[in-house]
């Protein structure tokens, strides 16, 4: 068993094909966890950009491996309550336990409200607020059984505390992450498992890197011709420091930390990791 951190442990990461969800996956796992990663890896209708796929999730579980660490992986929708639970517990039979849990799946769509329909509205909910509800409703019970604590990281977002045009259904998600995560910290305080929300601002990532946020960011332009480049200085307007984004890893590091025991008695926590976003 190596050491690091997180040496004998086991983080379960929703999400976990690419971006910050396989970022989470491969520092949980540098920092000594074993890793079960979960994803979509399909399109999800009004989702207008490009997913995640199956070749993704193998490479973050490639990933992990390279790290000396175990990856198991399964493709489940977060939505879909029944399919989820029975992934987290054959993942759990198969490494033995579950001590921390990163919510992490989320997605997008743009729209101002009155254009929505009731499909997006409905699925970025679904995904981003009843995925993550349901990946700790089936977690849960492993990590009460383990009777060691544990710790639970939702990803929220900044739009938690900074409304975004175009984007009621997104931030009504992040709101509701948010009054999730203290509930749920409330309710398992007793068992020592810790519950926290990561707030990022824009992650150079594809869920904001795409013809979708360009066309709505820079509408004169063709979306197909614009580069992030071109688009970094709008969402740099929103950052207090001069940076358009952050990277995947500034917020796998808060995460690392929030499932550490250096973090051992932070709960209920909203971490911003967004370069002075929310600031008032």
């Amino acid at each position: 068993m190596s050491g690091g951190r997180l040496a004998g442990r086991v983080a379960l990461v929703t999400g976990a094909a690419r971006g910050q969800g396989r970022s989470h996956a491969t520092a949980l796992a540098a920092a000594g966890a074993d890793v079960v990663a979960i994803d979509v890896c399909a399109p999800i209708a009004t989702v207008e950009y490009p997913l995640a796929t199956p070749d993704d999730l193998a490479t973050t579980a490639k990933e992990v491996e390279a790290l000396g660490r175990r990856a198991v992986t399964a493709e489940v929708d977060v939505r879909d309550g029944p399919a989820l639970t029975r992934a987290i517990d054959a993942a759990v039979d198969e490494l033995g336990r579950l001590d921390i849990v990163c919510a992490n799946a989320g997605v997008v769509s743009l729209a101002p409200a009155d254009e929505l329909t009731d499909e997006a509205w409905d699925t970025v909910l679904a995904v981003n607020l009843g995925g993550v509800f349901k990946t700790a409703r089936a977690a849960i019970p492993h990590l009460r059984a383990g009777g060691r604590g544990g710790s639970m990281i939702l990803t929220s977002s900044a739009a938690a505390v900074v409304s975004m045009a175009n984007n009621a259904h997104y931030v009504a998600s992040k709101h509701g992450v948010v009054g999730l995560m203290k509930v749920l910290a409330r309710e398992l305080a007793p068992h020592r498992i810790r519950v926290n929300a990561v707030l990022p601002t824009g992650v150079n990532t594809p869920m904001i890197l795409n013809e979708h946020v360009y066309a709505r960011f820079l509408p004169d332009r063709d979306p197909a011709t614009v580069t992030p480049a071109e688009v970094a200085p709008v969402f740099q307007s929103l950052n207090l420091l001069p940076v358009p984004w952050v990277e995947s890893g500034d917020v796998s590091n808060a995460v690392v930390w929030l499932a550490s025991d250096e973090a051992r008695y932070v709960t209920g926590v909203q971490l911003p990791v967004d370069a002075g976003y929310t600031m008032p």
